[in-house]
Parts: structure tokens; sequence; C-alpha cells
């Protein structure tokens, strides 16, 4: 008895990428663009989440002793060299109000943001909030004295350097005569922080913004290969997200994230050579049987194939034999038997009710197979297609001597779920 079967998959390898896009089509914009992308990386199978891909700037990226701190908060830093503020007036010594003076409250809490696959409408949450904050301040400098001393008072220099509560340091600060460039880390949700001068400043300016991001991303495993796309907008200016208190002007009055999410997913399946052909044979072979003068309980054949896959998947049959919801095998003279054929999957693999894959069986209306999913990137892992004809059919085939039976089964793995 013979069966021939054709393996195929459907949809090609595939990967997740995020594009997060900072953008807005007036002038009064904050603008930036973000990326990340996930893709399946063999070397390391256990890593299912997205990388951040966007060229970085500012503090993180280059100040030594702030790169393994950003990294190790999983924050990413960019700086707007666009983005300007400046003072109404001056900003008077020592005032009581903090709203008065230098003042940064940025939306460090959690926003979520719904993400739209552009060609299934399936709906997605990214996670994002502002993790850090810096600029550079300019102010007038008198004949022979230096910006320290302009706004004397202690701890003006040592506040932009350390960072005022509930701000966090990260021990930089570079300065000029009358200018000064800082940043600070700015924990979940933490309020305002501020720097009080203990001098009148006649003008004030910030003539960069520089910030930190974190991302919370979906669980790329369960996504669709494709573009998932969404906006978030921030306000800008006194009482805004991004808060400089009430002397200070931001040219920008907001601040909108275009979200592109690009997921390129792998399924791969490699059917060892020769395996497409399929001999079902009693256990331990035909001689055994014979030898022993009885009839086999039934005959198989275990087919073994390699699997790779980061997305769901489903599986699908079809036959140049149909009998009820399964394949046929039939001889020469036109005697059919049912073909029964299942799957086992490796660990890592799970149906849609979480249940491992073991000897699945694969129908025609492909119920029982219409969803597995990963719970981890399963790279290159042996699984097990099952071929079999019961007890009962097998003493039908032995019935008829001398023919033989086959058929084609044609195996569809489908990413497109």
């Amino acid at each position: 008895m013979s069966l021939f079967t054709t393996l195929k998959k459907t949809s090609a390898p595939s990967a997740l990428a995020l594009a997060l896009v900072f953008s807005s089509p007036l002038a009064l914009a904050f603008v930036e663009e973000v990326t990340a992308v996930f893709r399946p990386d063999p070397s390391n199978p256990m890593s299912n989440k997205f990388k951040n891909t966007t060229p970085e700037g500012g503090v993180c990226a280059w100040h030594p002793p702030a790169i393994p701190k950003c990294r190790a908060l999983n924050i990413f830093g960019i700086r707007n060299t666009g983005f300007s503020a400046s003072s109404s007036g001056p900003i008077l010594a020592n005032p009581t109000d903090p709203r008065q003076g230098a003042y940064f409250k940025v939306p460090s809490e959690w926003r979520d943001l719904q993400v739209t696959h552009v060609g299934t409408g399936e709906v997605e949450t990214v996670q994002m909030r502002i993790a850090g904050v810096g600029a550079r301040w300019n102010l007038p400098r008198p004949p022979g004295v230096s910006a320290f001393m302009t706004a004397e008072t202690p701890g003006w220099s040592t506040y932009w350097y350390g960072a005022p509560e509930p701000c966090q340091p990260i021990n930089y600060l570079a300065a000029g005569n009358n200018f000064a460039l800082f940043f600070w880390i700015v924990p979940e949700g933490a309020g305002a922080c501020s720097v009080k001068n203990g001098t009148e400043i006649p003008w004030f300016t910030y003539s960069h913004l520089e910030y930190a991001y974190e991302l919370k991303t979906p669980n790329p495993l369960t996504m669709n290969t494709g573009e998932y796309r969404g906006s978030l907008t921030y306000s800008m200016g006194p009482g805004g997200d991004f808060d400089f208190g009430d002397i200070m002007k931001p040219g920008d009055t907001v601040a909108t994230f275009n979200f592109t999410l690009s997921v390129e997913h792998q399924l791969k399946v490699d059917i060892p050579p020769g395996g497409n052909r399929i001999e079902l044979l009693p256990q331990g072979g035909w001689q055994a049987w014979l030898n022993a003068g009885r009839r086999p309980d039934r005959l198989y054949r275990d087919q073994t194939f390699r699997l790779s896959a980061s997305s769901r998947f489903k599986m699908q049959m079809e036959c140049s034999l149909v009998i009820g919801n399964t394949c046929g095998l039939r001889n020469g003279n036109g005697d059919e038997v049912p073909l029964q054929v299942a799957v086992s999957l490796p660990y890592g693999l799970q149906d849609g009710h979480d249940q491992a894959v073991n000897k699945r069986p694969l129908r025609l209306d492909g119920s029982g197979t219409e969803l597995f999913q990963p719970l981890q990137y399963v790279n290159d892992r042996p699984a097990t297609l099952h071929f079999e004809v019961d007890r009962a059919n097998v003493s039908q085939m032995l019935e008829h001597p001398g023919t033989t039976y086959s058929g084609v089964v044609t195996v569809i793995w489908d990413s497109q779920v």
C-alpha cells in the first residue's frame, strides 16, 4: 500500500516591525519619527519582543555615563533641535510659585494607543510614556559674569546637574557663559520638576528639547503579518501634557505620535528528502506479520518534518479522494478505505484553547486545526504527521490481496488566520 502526499505552506516567511511616527501636518507641531521592529531571531528564540530601531539622539546616545542607565531603564533618547520656548517676561528671583520659573512636567504616565491592522481591522494596544527630559537653556550674560553666577543661588548649578526631585540625575551638564544643556530621568507618574533661580533673569529660552520615551508593545506572536497604524496626540503649553510653567511659552502646541507597526513573521516547513512519498506498513513490517500468520492491527507511517514558526497558523487538508471528513485510498478495482491523518507539534506551540497538539486529527472541514499559536518563537523543531488505516479497514483491504491502494493528500500550513 502506498500514499503520495503533497506538503505545502501558504504565505511567505514574515517579520514584525514597529514604527512610531511623531508628526502633524500643522506648522505648530512637535515632530519626531520613532521606529521599532520584531523579527524572529534564530540565535535567541526566547526573545519575543520588539526592538527599537529609531536613530537615537542626545544624552542616551552618546554620553558614556548615561548610556548604560538608559539601557537598563529600557528608555530611548531623542533630541529635537526644532523645539523652542521663550519666557513671556522676566523671571523674578526666588519665585514662590515654581510655575513662574524653570518648570518641567511631561506625560510620564502610561498612555494607551489603539493601532489597527491595515488589512484585517484587527486592533492591538501600544503604551507609551515620557521617561526623561532635558533641554538647552539660554539667558543673557552681563559682562564678566558666568551663567552660574547670573542665576546664583545655592544649588542652582547643582540642580541642573543632579536633578531636582522627583526627577533623577543622570549626571550630565554641559555649559558655557550663558547657556547649559541638561537631562533628567523622569520616573513613572513623577509630576513636575523645577529649579528656582536666586537672581532675576530678564529673559530665558530653551533652544531645543530632549526627551526619553519608554514603550510597552503588544505580544508580536499574537499579531498578524502586515501593518498596524494609529495615532496619539499630546498637548504642549501651560497646563498641557508637556507643561513648561506659566512663564515659558513653547513654539509648538501639540505633539502627535503616528504609529505604524509592521509585522514580519516566519513560518517555515522543511520536509526531508523523500518525505512526500509515504508507504503505510504494519508494526515491524509485513514479514513479521506474515511469519506469525496474523493480520495486522493497522497500517501506518509517522513522517517527521522540521518547523519554524513565530506566528499563528492553521493547518488544512485536501484530498484526491474524499471519504466523509477525511481522505481515502483506492485500489485498481475501485475499492476504497478511509485514511486518518493527524499532526503532533513541538513544545512551544498550542491550539486556541491553550492545549498541546498531540496527534491532532486533520479534517477536511478544518475543525480542530483552525488555530495554532506560539508561546515562543519555535525555531527548527521536529514535528510529525501521522498517517493511518485502522484495523477494520485493514481487514477490508486484505480481502483484495495483490492490489495497491494509493491516494494523494495535500497538507497545508497557512499563516493567514
